[in-house]
């Protein structure tokens, strides 16, 4: 088959959604399957197939001065400047992916509402449309308006986005969500009918993951001292703030850790300020953006994600493969993922003080630590087997193919 792997957001990029595509493509293609990958340019400026490195500039699709009076007419009608933003993006995202053309895949497989939503009003007759959900965007922007307005969102942004998620998770022949939280948020809240959804956790690439461990860079450990470490994008969702805020806290008690914080976010300047006014300089340290993360992973003692809001979170996945003792929060589908006191351990979301207690339990405890993360290494590598994760998808494609000749018969 000739299969398009299409996302709305920008690619590449840090994050679960990018390597889940890359790992899929990769796999369906040493199945004999000839794969194309479809994004977003940096901004939204382009649309791009990614591996054939052919894109369509945004001011190509349509006139400077005509995207203008279009955005100016859009400004009268959608008075909620979020919603204008994802208005105005999906109109030219449709209008590049329609100009790149979607007439030679035998099946799409989209990757989030937004893309599901655009793709399915253009794709051919014959092109079966397969949504996988690795979120809920309705949750996730209604959470960002709020922040950004203050806690004043909209009636109007509410109803857009619930709208989308609903359309995003039904306009395919088929949608795969990676756990039961994400399916019971889109059966409960969204009346998304439940034999709509196909619930198949993600599979990863565990042997060139560990071979990547061995593969060593500049950085090296405090001789002295125990690593803690975050993975991940640096954006109010994450939580990262409450990270530091706990790490503040656990500096009045010992300070036998460092913390490496590697990613990088719009909230990278404003985290970096937050941890000068706590007096961590010389503790918590930002890496930014790096190739090395099985490595730094391999380096480290606790792996920490604060998050606020999480499907199924890839940095977990990884400090599991690792072996790492995790301290996660007890936030959408986290909880399926780690059994507490087990495989990891499970923190409040949002309570920095709580989450300072468990780092300083895990630092004064060596033997439960190394147990956690030996536990969760064995449940891990069995539990993220890719072979059964991309067996999983190529039996959802064929559903998918049934159900669209069936429909149009």
């Amino acid at each position: 088959m000739k299969i398009l792997l299409a996302t709305f957001w920008v690619t590449p990029h840090v994050g679960g959604v990018w390597n889940y595509m890359q790992q899929l493509k990769e796999k369906l293609e040493s199945f004999g399957h000839e794969v194309d990958l479809l994004g977003s340019g940096e901004d939204h400026k382009y649309i791009h197939i990614i591996n054939e490195n052919r894109r369509v500039e945004k001011d190509k699709l349509l006139p400077l001065s005509a995207a203008k009076a279009l955005e100016n007419s859009y400004s009268s009608i959608y008075l909620d400047p979020v919603v204008k933003y994802y208005v105005l993006r999906r109109y030219f995202y449709q209008l590049g992916v329609r100009y790149l053309g979607l007439e030679k895949y035998d099946l799409i497989h989209t990757q989030d509402v937004l893309s599901t939503v655009c793709i399915n009003q253009i794709r051919p007759a014959n092109t079966v449309l397969v949504a996988t959900l690795h979120g809920c965007v309705a949750h996730e922007m209604k959470h960002h308006v709020n922040h950004v307005q203050k806690n004043r969102s909209s009636n109007l942004a509410s109803t857009y986005f619930d709208k989308l998620e609903f359309e995003g998770a039904t306009s395919a022949e088929i949608t795969i969500v990676a756990n039961e939280w994400l399916k019971h948020i889109l059966t409960d809240e969204f009346h998304v009918p439940p034999s709509q959804l196909k619930v198949f956790h993600y599979g990863y690439d565990t042997e060139s993951f560990l071979k990547r461990m061995n593969e060593k860079s500049a950085i090296q450990r405090p001789i002295d001292k125990k690593v803690i470490i975050y993975t991940g994008r640096l954006n109010e969702n994450k939580g990262v703030h409450h990270l530091i805020s706990a790490l503040t806290q656990l500096k009045k008690s010992r300070n036998d850790w460092v913390c490496w914080i590697v990613g990088d976010g719009p909230n990278q300047k404003e985290l970096q300020n937050q941890n000068k006014a706590s007096g961590l300089e010389n503790d918590v340290f930002f890496f930014g953006r790096r190739d090395d993360i099985p490595y730094l992973l391999s380096l480290s003692d606790i792996f920490v994600l604060p998050t606020l809001m999480e499907n199924q979170p890839l940095s977990v996945i990884e400090a599991q493969i690792t072996g790492k003792a995790v301290i996660a929060s007890d936030v959408g589908g986290v909880p399926e993922i780690i059994e507490h006191g087990v495989t990891g351990v499970l923190t409040p979301a949002g309570d920095a003080q709580m989450l300072c207690i468990n780092i300083n339990y895990l630092l004064e405890h060596d033997q439960y630590r190394c147990t956690l993360g030996a536990n969760a290494q064995k449940w891990g590598l069995q539990h993220w087997s890719q072979d059964k994760a991309v067996q999983n998808v190529l039996d959802v494609y064929e559903s998918a193919i049934s159900k669209k000749k069936i429909v149009n018969e």
